[in-house]
């Protein structure tokens, strides 16, 4: 009879443990990367040359962001190479990082310019960054030590 208690016991336990398991909510690591430009597939720009917005049953994370992608081959392209699909300056306008100053970009409006992808926050943004595309990206990239900040 004692060993009939102790077996139910030990299950009843495994079960709560089970149950408990099963009802945790997702990882703290997967709570904390951020979507990658608003869900849109960074590797649609180069292969449909227009924006794209991804899946969320196919993602991948890189450098602290979840990329979404409207398709599963883009997935593995951007496995493959990461730093040569995502944005230049994650989710942040290219134009305003020439000014010093952060603003989250609108991935509607984007450019491709030496195969590397910028994105901006405004409609006129890749133009005004095309005019110097040189000197913008040098700006650019003087500044992105104050995406560190954010």
């Amino acid at each position: 009879m004692l060993n009939l208690s102790r077996r139910i016991v030990i299950r009843l336990v495994l079960l709560v443990a089970a149950a408990s398991f099963v009802a945790m909510p997702p990882s703290l690591a997967s709570q904390r990367a951020p979507l990658a430009i608003k869900g849109y597939d960074p590797v649609a720009y180069f292969t449909l040359g227009k924006p794209a917005l991804g899946l969320s049953e196919i993602e991948y994370e890189w450098d602290e962001h979840r990329y979404r992608f409207s398709r599963a081959e883009h997935r593995e392209l951007f496995k493959a190479d990461p730093v040569r699909y995502a944005p230049q300056f994650a989710n942040y306008c290219a134009m305003a990082l020439t000014r010093g100053e952060i603003h989250e970009a609108n991935p509607e409006y984007w450019l491709i310019s030496d195969g590397k992808l910028y994105i901006f926050g405004i409609a006129t943004g890749p133009d005004r960054f095309r005019r110097s595309l040189t000197e913008s990206i040098l700006k650019a990239n003087e500044n992105r030590p104050l995406l560190l900040k954010h």
